[in-house]
């Protein structure tokens, strides 16, 4: 049977898990306090860029599958499932914030207890939040609507920005913390239509789940952090580390994915749940040395390819103009968030750099950021006219097989430094550039 789902927050979770519930035949409002934002998706239209997302809130639009609105409470009263997608941004000590979770989660239990909502209501923080979560979410429900059905579970995402929608629609797993019998019936039910087995479904206590979301992060961080780092001695002793990569890679215990080295990871979740994972386990007088080395690592790298581009220019780059490929923090998406882009950035401008930045999605972002502080260039190959050196900080697909005589022709001292190892060697040195990678010798 179709559900009626609330989801609370319309970022890139609630956004995607919204419509893709939407997707599989059940009615769902979305949530979402910002009017403009509300009219823009009435519309048609997608506040965000991720791959496949408008084509689906469109069609589910039509269908009156997806509604959205400013109003809480007629999400309440509609909807048994509500789902919290709301952010919990790190504090200055790394925890995360959970104002708005807790905010959200008073609101819904005042509308139930005003409107005298006696129909089991379910409410489920699918927003990364730390180990703990549950128990404060179940204590201002017993605080606000005392007696009144409202149960709460835990039901993380594991969405890849980028594959979103992939991701949603053909899941590898899911998780729901629960030890309530009809939480699980349910939510059970809800994903049954994502994969029929069953068989990825995993049902586990509420702390464990809170815990699951946090560890996965953490560990596909340290993959990147372990690349990262082993670059620098690779480097220092003359190996290609994408030969290494890929010995290492075919090992089935290892994998293939995460193993690439580059200027580290950003996005919205890897930092701030590195982060919260840290300060929750030292909280807990059992601090995690290995994950405290993964953000160690993943500042300094950064860090030290800049450095690299500073030295090259013997120290001075006042007056250097730079051209940049790449602002969001990964290819397939417009979303900035710890960016490396913008690391580059704040550590050139104080220099006297000029930088002149082009990307396919993430321009309208990046503009709120720095406006006129940076140039913004129409096309790739206009962005490395007249040129110092271009610096590549995301691996979108177009820069992959670029004209290499064009940009060689365009850009003064045929320079580039790549933050994420796009290019073989070889054909680097055919075409006479000087090129600067991770990990990897330098040619020319």
């Amino acid at each position: 049977m179709p559900h009626k789902i609330g989801v609370i927050g319309t970022g890139y979770v609630g956004l995607v898990s919204g419509t893709c519930f939407a997707e599989v035949g059940n009615t769902v409002y979305c949530v979402e306090v910002d009017e403009q934002k509300v009219a823009t998706m009435k519309s048609g239209k997608s506040p965000i860029y991720e791959p496949g997302l408008e084509i689906l809130l469109e069609r589910n639009l039509r269908e009156s599958r997806l509604i959205f609105t400013a109003n809480h409470a007629e999400a309440v009263r509609n909807c048994t499932m509500l789902f919290l997608c709301l952010p919990t941004p790190p504090n200055e000590d790394g925890s995360a914030d959970l104002q708005y979770v807790l905010q959200v989660t008073r609101q819904l239990a005042t509308i139930i207890k005003e409107e005298n909502i006696t129909a089991p209501r379910i409410i489920i923080t699918r927003s990364t939040v730390p180990v703990g979560t549950f128990e404060k979410v179940r204590a201002v429900i017993d605080e606000v609507a005392p007696g009144f059905e409202i149960h709460v579970a835990s039901n993380p995402e594991f969405l890849r920005e980028g594959f979103a929608v992939e991701d949603t629609m053909k899941p590898e797993r899911v998780v729901i913390g629960t030890r309530n019998k009809f939480i699980e019936e349910q939510l059970r039910d809800l994903y049954d239509p994502f994969f029929r087995n069953g068989s990825r479904v995993f049902v586990m206590d509420e702390r464990s789940s809170e815990v699951t979301k946090y560890a996965a992060n953490s560990f596909l961080a340290m993959k990147i952090s372990f690349m990262n780092d082993l670059s620098v001695y690779c480097e220092n002793v003359g190996v290609d580390i994408e030969n290494v990569r890929l010995g290492i890679g075919s090992d089935s215990r290892i994998g293939k994915r995460f193993i690439y080295p580059g200027i580290g990871y950003g996005g919205s979740c890897f930092p701030k749940d590195v982060k919260a994972l840290i300060y929750s386990a030292r909280e807990a007088g059992t601090p995690l040395q290995i994950i405290e080395a993964v953000e160690h690592v993943n500042k300094e790298q950064v860090v030290r390819f800049v450095n690299k581009l500073v030295e090259r220019f013997n120290g001075n780059i006042k007056g250097k103009k730079f051209a940049l490929w790449g602002l969001a923090f990964k290819p397939n998406t417009d979303d900035v968030r710890e960016a490396p882009s913008y690391k580059i950035i704040d550590m050139l401008l104080p220099l006297g750099a000029e930088i002149v930045a082009y990307d396919p999605e993430a321009k309208a972002n990046t503009e709120k950021r720095y406006g006129n502080q940076i140039q913004y260039a129409a096309s790739m190959y206009a962005c490395v006219e007249g040129a110092d050196a271009l610096i590549i900080a995301t691996e979108w697909n177009e820069f992959r097989n670029p004209d290499f005589e064009r940009v060689a022709n365009s850009i003064k001292n045929k320079v580039i430094f790549d933050g994420r190892n796009m290019y073989d060697l070889p054909v680097m040195e055919s075409y006479g550039f000087e090129y600067h990678s991770v990990g990897r010798p330098k040619v020319g």
